[in-house]
């Protein structure tokens, strides 16, 4: 295993989880500080820092100083490389049906293609 897939194996198991799912939705809006991200969730600071750090080594977020502040941002260059992995194979399996409905529109049609009947 490369460390492209140990990374995206991290950012899956990272996504798999709905608080980190969530804290990801959130930051999509723009960066946010450890008090701001726990605020909608019925859990500690602690856990929430944990479930950042979980986002971390995915490299899915990242943390920054602003002075006293510490907030966390989306790391967006990260999304697009999982997102760009997930489309591979979406784009796959999307020529396979528009081959399979072409074929059926062929034999529905007694093999004449659509261009034929005109």
């Amino acid at each position: 295993m490369d460390d492209s897939d140990e990374l995206l194996d991290r950012a899956f198991m990272a996504l798999a989880d709905p608080a980190r799912r969530s804290i990801i939705a959130q930051l999509s809006r723009g960066p946010a500080t450890v008090n701001e991200l726990a605020a909608p969730f019925n859990i500690t600071k602690q856990a929430i820092s944990r479930h950042i750090q979980v986002l971390e080594q995915a490299e899915l977020v990242t943390r920054s100083r602003d002075a006293q502040r510490r907030p966390v941002h989306l790391n967006p260059a990260r999304l697009e490389a999982l997102t760009a992995w997930i489309d591979q194979y979406r784009l796959a399996r999307e020529s396979q049906f528009r081959a399979l409905d072409d074929l059926l529109e062929s034999q529905a049609t007694g093999g004449r293609t659509p261009k034929d009947q005109s």
